[in-house]
């Protein structure tokens, strides 16, 4: 039997359009001929069905005893467009397809990816040619493993990204390699084993396509063990967000904390408490009508109401302010201004409490909001009305692309993004490392349910404006802090995503801590296998810190991530570190299994042993 393989492109950055690349002594340099060795022959083949073209460079070795390899190298992709009727012949009889590029020669990169990656993706997808993707040389900012963070850009002018190359063996359905260089450990190991196995599979199905021969061969055939895929890893699941439902709470139950109050401006009756932090972070009407240094300087409504004489005035206004002494307080809770609203607007007056939960559970529920109006009101003329009177009070406008989808992505979450890290109404500082760090009790409390005991119960922070805070960087507790304000967390690293998981369980935060469980995994999954057995994170002992910190499922998730990379880690000082029940544990998951290295062992003896005993001259 013989195997066709196919290589395009070159791993070498000088080769160009105008310079000589079909010499013998650059072609002894590249991938493919430092794999087979000196057995490789230069020359037209002499196989029956061989295509000759100029555009390639042919030559044939034998791989496992007596299989013979043909390969057909073309370095050059601007060869391939003087005659691509061609080209695709000698594609047509490829077994096993290989595209190589180096990836300080980003232009030669973009070529194929835009130019010819088109054409032989349809191509590929109707022949299912096994494809491999290599990329050699190190990038420019490698002291050490290439640098995979999407990002560090310190050499995308002149370097190709992995994630780029990856997203290119994704298109073209190919299984890709980086080698830093082209030495017989990374030739051999990372490329040669993977070809190996393409070619292993392709001399399966060509002995399935002749059944004849196979039961006429008298000596024992050897088949290699197979390898079974790794097991999947467990999911990290997170629980959905209860940023609405923490707001929805500070409304109805956080009295203790409100600073504003409103009452109907017919007949002065109280109609409900607020705060003035949500209030500003939602609405640029109540920021102006709460901060506004004198009353001529505060603002007019948009939306205008006609009284019985015909005219304008205000949806809402401000009288003296006050201390804060009539209200609900808890124990050891600091008093503070007291801003009274009056509601000039009858239909605001009559759905005051529809509208302040709209707006503390993000101002983007317009349907429900819509919904809760005509309940309320019974009129479909007064429900518009107000609808329209609600858009001018939050700053919104409808427009042509007013769509739910659209006000849902502006707000949300995200309505309190202006009060994080703000000193707007803030009313406690959090001392952390010597950085000063506002926030706001009523968002606090909301949020965390360890703040809320903190402030609101008989402990020093809830008489205190000043609340140190110990064991924590500033970096980490502020991460945290946008956590409570915005329902998002995004971690720089690995390191920082276990510092924030561990502040979220130190405050009991357990949405937090299973988005940081994903953020370590998303970022060990990216990493490549020779970066992972090169880094300087200790797996083991992130594994460790997840156990002390109540990370039950990213503990786990690590203990199969170890065994499904066991000869990486296994290698490693700090793999000792594991427990019995541990390392069983990773014993019994491992990938490659112990069973499969024995067969392979075996197998490789037994075809030693064959090769030896086969007459050299027959």
């Amino acid at each position: 039997m013989s195997i066709h393989i196919v290589a395009l492109g070159s791993e070498c950055p000088s080769v160009g359009p105008g310079e000589e690349i079909m010499g013998q002594g650059q072609l002894q340099g590249g991938l493919l001929w430092s794999y087979l060795g000196h057995e490789a022959l230069v020359g037209p083949c002499d196989l029956e069905n061989s295509l000759h073209n100029p555009a390639f460079m042919e030559y044939t070795s034998r791989v496992f005893g007596d299989v013979t390899v043909v390969v057909r190298d073309c370095p050059s992709w601007d060869l391939l467009d003087s005659d691509w009727a061609s080209v695709r012949k000698v594609l047509e009889q490829a077994d096993i397809l290989v595209i190589k590029y180096s990836v300080t020669d980003k232009l030669a990169f973009q070529q194929v990816r835009n130019g010819y990656a088109p054409r032989l993706r349809p191509l590929l997808r109707h022949w299912g040619v096994p494809v491999i993707l290599v990329a050699v040389g190190a990038r420019l900012n490698d002291e050490g493993p290439p640098c995979t963070c999407p990002l560090c850009a310190s050499d995308w002018s002149s370097c190709v990204p992995h994630s780029e190359g990856l997203q290119l063996s994704r298109d073209l359905g190919a299984t890709y390699l980086e080698l830093p260089s082209l030495n017989h450990v990374f030739v051999g190991r990372y490329f040669g084993s993977v070809l190996e196995y393409f070619m292993i599979q392709c001399l399966k199905h060509k002995a399935k396509e002749r059944p004849e021969k196979r039961r006429g061969n008298k000596v024992n055939e050897l088949r290699p063990p197979h390898l079974e895929q790794p097991a999947r890893l467990p999911p990290i699941r997170v629980e959905e967000s209860s940023f609405s439902q923490d707001m929805q709470w500070l409304l109805e139950r956080g009295v203790q904390f409100a600073d504003v109050a409103f009452y109907a401006g017919d007949s002065g009756k109280e109609l409900g408490w607020a705060h003035a932090a949500v209030l500003c972070a939602v609405s640029p009407y109540f920021r102006q009508l709460l901060l506004g240094p004198k009353t001529r300087d505060r603002p007019q409504s948009r939306c205008v109401c006609r009284e019985r004489d015909g005219g304008p005035h205000s949806l809402l206004s401000t009288w003296d302010g006050g201390i804060i002494d009539d209200m609900p307080r808890s124990e050891g809770h600091m008093t503070g201004r007291l801003t009274r609203l009056v509601v000039k607007d009858p239909l605001l007056c009559m759905c005051l409490w529809e509208t302040l939960m709209f707006i503390y559970r993000g101002a983007w529920e317009w349907e429900h909001f819509q919904e809760a109006l005509e309940e309320k009101l019974k009129n479909s003329l007064a429900v518009a009305q107000l609808m329209e009177r609600i858009r001018s009070l939050i700053g919104r406008e409808r427009g042509p692309r007013d769509t739910p989808s659209a006000r849902a992505a502006q707000l949300g979450p995200q309505t309190l993004v202006n009060l994080f890290n703000s000193p707007l109404y803030s009313d406690v500082i959090f001392m952390v490392q010597g950085s000063v760090l506002p926030a706001h009790r009523a968002v606090l409390v909301a949020r965390c349910d360890v703040m809320a005991a903190m402030f609101s119960g008989k402990y020093a922070e809830a008489r205190s404006r000043v609340v140190p805070i110990h064991g924590v960087s500033s970096d980490t507790f502020l991460s945290f802090l946008e956590y409570l304000y915005t329902d998002s967390c995004c971690p720089a690293s690995v390191l920082q995503a276990m510092a924030v998981l561990v502040c979220a369980e130190m405050y009991q935060v357990k949405r937090l801590q299973h988005l940081c469980e994903v953020c370590v995994c998303a970022y060990l999954q990216s990493m490549p296998s020779r970066e992972l057995a090169s880094t300087g994170i200790s797996v083991v002992r992130l594994l460790r810190r997840a156990k002390c910190h109540n990370a039950e499922q990213l503990y786990i998730w690590l203990l199969h991530f170890i065994a499904n990379n066991y000869l990486i880690f296994s290698h490693k000082p700090d793999f000792l570190e594991l427990s019995e029940e541990e390392r069983e544990q990773v014993e019994r998951l491992r990938w490659p299994s112990r069973g499969y290295l024995q067969e392979l062992s075996e197998y490789q003896r037994r075809r030693r042993k064959l090769r030896k005993s086969r007459c050299i001259v027959m």
